[in-house]
């Protein structure tokens, strides 16, 4: 049987996700609810339906169009998608005339995937480049992403995985052997805060994070910068004894990700968005943030 998995974009000439010039896998479904979550459209495992209000003609086509009655406008014309019944068929995005509903996901084999990836590979040779797996969170689709990381080793293409960490450790181990190297999320050392802020505990994550570290792979770290929930001192300094306790060879920098608002693409999805700061992080963070890492030794730059 054809392994399948689904994605909900292809990113080409991608610069910020591991070395060279990259081909960036966005993969559906996601365990982690992240309250500043970048990629909100990888959250949900199935297909998602994005409406964008500004190309909107309120022509009425979606209603007429969507099988479940899922879609209506109320009495000032705007928009509802009751996403307890709609079942990501991409009806009313197929025929809607201004494109202002747009379809997020779909299912591929994993030889389609990998015809679409070797459409980059004079790039990636060219730069010392290669595929990367993000998300959503491409753990969570294990046999799929395994299927395709030891495809791409076949075709000697460098492979990343983009990964929060939160993943049975099996599952990790399972694509060590086909994995050049982790880009791997650090967000709140404190159980309790990790809870509230991403709705799951952060134990598997250091747990992943030790055996990543045992079996020499190749990481880098990236921690978010979020205004008021991880750029804390007690925080920061929480990861970097953490950290300090790990065999850092492997480590081969850390990435600190400035926090920007995303809070139109939740609305685009009908979600609600958390976040109450909207503002990207201070220099004066950035700055002590990047010199307390910077004392555990490994490199330390901000942005990925």
């Amino acid at each position: 049987m054809m392994v399948k998995g689904i994605i909900f974009d292809i990113k080409r000439y991608a610069i910020h996700d591991g070395p060279g010039i990259r081909t960036t896998i966005f993969m559906k479904g996601c365990p982690l609810r992240c309250w500043w979550c970048h990629n909100p459209e990888g959250i949900s495992p199935k297909p998602d339906i994005m409406y964008f209000s500004f190309k909107c003609i309120h022509c009425h086509t979606c209603v007429k169009a969507c099988p479940e009655n899922a879609v209506s406008f109320d009495e000032n014309e705007i928009q509802h998608i009751d996403r307890e019944k709609c079942t990501g068929c991409g009806i009313c995005a197929e025929l809607c005339p201004t494109n202002a509903l747009r379809l997020v996901g779909k299912v591929v084999t994993v030889e389609e995937l990998i015809r679409e990836i070797e459409k980059d590979i004079k790039f990636h040779d060219s730069s010392n480049g290669g595929v990367t797996f993000s998300g959503g969170e491409p753990l969570f689709q294990p046999k799929f992403l395994k299927e395709t990381l030891k495809e791409c080793k076949r075709r000697y293409i460098h492979t990343t995985v983009d990964t929060s960490g939160y993943a049975p450790t099996k599952v990790m181990e399972e694509v060590i052997p086909y994995t050049d190297l982790f880009l791997y999320d650090l967000k709140l050392f404190d159980e309790k805060e990790h809870v509230k802020y991403t709705g799951v505990p952060n134990e598997l994550i250091k747990k992943n994070l030790k055996l990543l570290s045992e079996k020499k792979a190749n990481v880098i770290l990236r921690f978010p910068v979020i205004p008021g929930i991880t750029d804390t001192e007690w925080n920061v300094k929480g990861w970097a004894r953490f950290l300090s306790e790990l065999d850092l060879s492997s480590i081969q920098e850390i990435d600190l990700l400035p926090y920007h608002d995303v809070g139109e693409k939740f609305n685009r999805l009908g979600r609600e968005y958390k976040m109450e700061v909207h503002h990207a992080p201070s220099d004066e963070a950035l700055k002590w943030i990047k010199e307390e890492f910077e004392s555990l030794g490994p490199k330390v730059k901000i942005g990925g």
